[in-house]
Order: structure tokens, then C-alpha cells, then sequence
């Protein structure tokens, strides 16, 4: 301790204390002591200031961006679902769309045929698992018009018919089916022969064109169509033909024919209401 006292580390301490004591004292005796003190605390008080105000800013900052994540998560809530109503409306949209062109289509296909038949459009509304022949349910009845044995076609080609007909509703038969029977020609060749439904050729969405004689030379690709009669009118598309064989019988010759229509899924439908010659013997 005494070699501290007497060391020059201690003399220059001692000197700025001297000096520093001096300032204090000719502060004390011209006044500017407060001035000093106040200097010395805002020289303290300063940084400290600036750290709580940056703290502060951090933890607002923190805290403000839970609650605009909040608020972009209500906002992209109710812009999802903006957009699912407007994708909703797309789809009717799409469906109405999609009805309109096919009616057109029909219409025009109808017009060439015959300007007297009278068409009106209907939804698959239902279907029977059970029925290997994918018969369906319409949402047009008696009171839109729709009556037993009314056709059923798409702008592509014959569906079936009307089996059944409510007030509101109706059940329809398949060309796919094996109780239907419908007239149909070759049109390469214009042989006639009965087209029907066969289990076999029916789960895999096709039927058959029966009694044909042997010397029809009907081929693979051959367009079929209605011969007409008083259930179907006469050039409507059926489909064509995949292969040609002969007869179980051994009569004659029996062509699968694939539908022109997609029978197995569609969606919509017209039902022919009236032709000329319909329902007459």
C-alpha cells in the first residue's frame, strides 16, 4: 500500500482529482454547477433513453406483426371465400354454357331433320347403381311436357327413351338395355337391322346391331342411324360400329356398336316431346 501512494500512477490520480475539484468548485461560485449536473445526468440518462425507446419500438414491432398476420388471415379468409362463390358461379356458369351449345347443336341437327319436332332440355338427376344398363332419373315430368315413350337423345346421338314419367320427373331406358329394340340402318349401305342391348357388350358401354343378312357388308367404322317409326324419329345417330361378326343363330351377322352418345356418363339430355308420326301404329 505505502508503494501505491508513493508510485506516479498515484500522483497523476491525485492530480486529476485536484483538477476535477477545482472545476466543481469554480462551477459552485459562478453558477454553472446545474447546468454541469444536468450535462452529466442527460450524458447518463441519454443512452438509456435511446435503448428503451429502440426496446419499445422492438416489442411493438414484435407484437404488431401477430396482429396484421391476424388480420391478413381474416382478409385472405374472406378473399377464399370470394373465390370459391365466384368459382361456384363459374361452374353454373359453365354448365348453363355447356347446355346452350348443345341445344344449339341439337336444334340445328333437329331443324335438318324435321322443323316439326319439338325438344325440351332435362338433368340427370339420379342413377341406379344396381342397373348394369345405366338407366337414369330426369328433373322433367307430365308438367314440363315429358311422356312415356319420348325419346331421349344428346347432341351426339340417341340416348334411350322415357319409361316412366311423374309429375316432375322421369325414368329412362338405355339403348344399352336388353328390352330396348330400335330400327336402325347402316348408312354406308342403308341395310336395316334392330339395335338393342347385350349384358356383355353393355358393361362396357355398348350394344349391338342384330339381324343383319350376310350379305349386308357391313364394316368396321359404319355410321348407324335411326330407320324412324312412331317411337323414334328417323337420322338420329346411334353410333358405329367396333366389329362385326356372326350371329349367335348363325343367321346372319350381329355388329357392336359404340354409342355416339356418352351413355355411361352423361349429364344432360333432351327428350324429344314431338315428331311427326310419333305414337301413330
Amino acid at each position: 500500500m505505502k508503494d501505491f501512494f508513493g508510485s506516479l500512477r498515484f500522483k497523476i490520480l491525485l492530480g486529476i482529482l485536484i483538477i476535477l475539484l477545482g472545476f466543481i468548485i469554480a462551477s459552485v461560485y459562478s453558477g454553472t454547477a446545474a447546468p454541469l449536473f444536468s450535462q452529466a445526468v442527460s450524458f447518463i440518462t441519454t443512452p438509456m433513453g435511446r435503448f428503451t425507446a429502440n426496446l419499445s419500438g422492438g416489442v411493438s414491432e414484435f407484437f404488431n406483426k401477430f396482429l396484421d398476420a391476424g388480420t391478413v388471415y381474416e382478409e385472405n379468409e374472406a378473399l377464399s371465400q370470394e373465390l370459391n362463390e365466384l368459382r361456384g358461379q363459374l361452374a353454373d356458369y359453365n354448365t348453363i354454357k355447356h347446355e346452350n351449345e348443345q341445344l344449339r347443336e341439337i336444334l340445328g341437327v333437329m331443324e335438318e331433320l324435321d322443323s316439326k319436332i319439338v325438344i325440351i332440355t332435362a338433368t340427370v338427376t339420379a342413377r341406379d347403381p344396381a342397373n348394369v344398363y345405366y338407366s337414369f332419373t330426369i328433373d322433367k315430368g307430365e308438367l314440363h311436357g315429358v311422356k312415356a315413350l319420348d325419346p331421349v337423345v344428346t347432341s351426339e346421338g340417341l340416348v334411350g327413351y322415357v319409361a316412366s314419367v311423374g309429375q316432375t320427373h322421369a325414368e329412362v331406358v338405355t339403348i344399352l338395355d336388353v328390352s330396348v329394340g330400335v330400327g336402325g340402318y347402316v348408312s354406308a349401305t342403308r341395310v336395316i337391322g334392330t339395335v338393342s342391348g347385350a349384358v356383355e357388350e353393355a358393361l362396357e358401354g355398348r350394344c349391338v346391331l342384330e339381324y343383319l343378312p350376310r350379305e349386308s357388308a357391313a364394316l368396321t367404322g359404319d355410321l348407324i342411324l335411326t330407320s324412324g317409326g312412331n317411337i323414334y324419329p328417323r337420322d338420329i345417330v346411334i353410333g358405329k360400329i367396333t366389329k362385326v361378326g356372326p350371329s349367335a343363330h348363325g343367321t346372319g351377322l350381329l355388329a357392336v356398336v359404340e354409342p355416339a352418345a356418352d351413355i355411361r356418363a352423361v349429364k344432360n339430355v333432351f327428350v324429344i316431346t314431338d315428331f311427326e308420326g310419333q305414337g301413330e301404329d
